[in-house]
């Protein structure tokens, strides 16, 4: 009997064994989870603070570039009826012609100069839009290698 009692014991010795292992594994698996969770929650906030400052940037050089789209054309407006009063007010065909060709030539140097300035503001509200994203790829790819790894 005395074998019988030692083989129950060296089984629930085993057994004991056993379920301490696997409660200490699944306390591990169960710490490395929540590290990991915690990780993606920091990134998921992080990622919507970078998402509310670029929408926020984004809304005020939309705002910028169409307070810009709408000065020139007020101006190019203005420009166009004193150009009108001149060619109407000249004193010959020749004096009109003259008129008109300045005023051709300087609405245009005006619409070159403002698509430039255009594009300038439209390349700066780009870069500041996306800056707030720079770094979040490489955010994404530590916390995917940090839960990797843990």
């Amino acid at each position: 009997m005395s074998k019988a009692k030692t083989a129950g014991e060296k089984a629930t010795a085993t057994a004991e064994t056993a379920l301490e292992n696997g409660a200490a594994a699944l306390k591990t698996g169960l710490e490395k989870a929540l590290k990991g969770y915690d990780a993606f929650l920091g990134y998921g906030k992080d990622t919507a603070e970078a998402v509310t400052k670029s929408a926020t940037v984004a809304g005020k050089s939309i705002e910028s570039i169409n307070s810009e789209i709408y000065a020139f054309s007020k101006q190019s407006i203005e420009d166009s009826v004193a150009a009108t009063k001149a060619v109407m007010g000249s004193k010959s065909v020749h004096e009109a012609f003259e008129f008109q060709t300045d005023f051709a030539k300087s609405a245009f140097e005006a619409y070159v100069a403002e698509l430039s300035k255009i594009g300038e503001l439209a390349t700066s509200a780009s870069k500041e839009t996306f800056a707030p994203f720079k770094g979040r790829v490489q955010a994404w790819l530590e916390v995917v290698q940090s839960a990797r790894v843990a």
